[in-house]
């Protein structure tokens, strides 16, 4: 790889390889140490095409969540089964690979520009602007942005635009399936929510069992399905319908509830 190689982003892939090197080596005792990561399904990673994948998962952090998934999906690729051990994978990181974000967030620090370089696709939320709910159209620059990344390598959303939870999936994601066309990987985190703060920086508890199973990939019918029924699917498979809420104990929804209230007085 020479050294003034760029992706289609315009990113110089010798520094991005170093910032994610770097970023690797400073988190992962994150999942190892502090805390403990379970994962399932490294053979599905293995297994698929090197690009035009797309990554769909609930959400519980700003960053802990896709960092986790770089160290996972890294470590599958070098031969790890199931685990994230030995740091010697991350020496030759898959380099087109990307994660969808509020470009709102990754300005707001150094910390989070860098992150930005490392692998943002950056688009502008349409419900959402300093902290104000807002109604705004979907940019098509925002979207094919997103299908450039496609075209690229894999790209990880989080299709539910919150870390709160069960809350309905935002139709874009059906409308780039419908248009891209790619191989769609549900993936199902839990434990984040526990073990970090809303950003994902600070450890918040140690001794917290993470987990992180990653699904065979969903069959649609890209012509003729609806993108209701592609939502639905996708609500299932990383199991965020509504119908999960009547199999949730309900001391786990008041811990829910509880946590939501914090975040918001803290905010406030």
């Amino acid at each position: 790889m020479g050294l003034f190689k760029t992706n289609p982003f315009g990113h110089n892939l010798y520094i991005k390889k170093w910032l994610i090197r770097i970023l690797a080596l400073l988190s992962h005792q994150r999942y190892k140490r502090f805390n403990t990561l379970e994962i399932d399904g490294s053979e599905v990673i293995r297994n698929l095409p090197d690009r035009n994948v797309l990554f769909v998962s609930n959400h519980q952090t700003y960053f802990a969540d896709v960092v986790a998934m770089f160290h996972v999906f890294n470590a599958s690729l070098s031969g790890r089964e199931d685990s994230i051990k030995n740091l010697g994978y991350i020496w030759q990181p898959k380099l087109n690979m990307y994660y969808v974000a509020a470009a709102e967030t990754m300005k707001k620090s150094l910390l989070t520009k860098i992150m930005a370089y490392a692998g943002s696709v950056s688009v502008e939320r349409t419900w959402r602007a300093e902290g104000q709910d807002v109604k705004r159209q979907v940019k098509m620059s925002d979207i094919s942005s997103i299908g450039k990344a496609l075209n690229d390598g894999w790209v990880i959303t989080f299709p539910q635009g919150t870390t709160t939870p069960w809350k309905p999936l935002r139709k874009g994601t059906a409308h780039i399936i419908k248009k891209y066309r790619p191989v769609v990987v549900p993936v199902v985190i839990d434990g984040f929510r526990r073990s970090f703060d809303k950003k994902g920086l600070r450890i918040k508890k140690k001794g917290i069992l993470q987990s992180m199973v990653i699904k065979e990939p969903l069959e649609f019918d890209y012509d003729n399905e609806s993108s209701e029924s592609i939502i639905e699917k996708l609500e299932y498979a990383i199991e965020q319908h509504p119908s999960f809420l009547k199999v949730i104990s309900k001391k786990d929804l008041l811990a829910y509830e509880e946590e939501n209230k914090k975040r918001k007085w803290k905010k406030s």
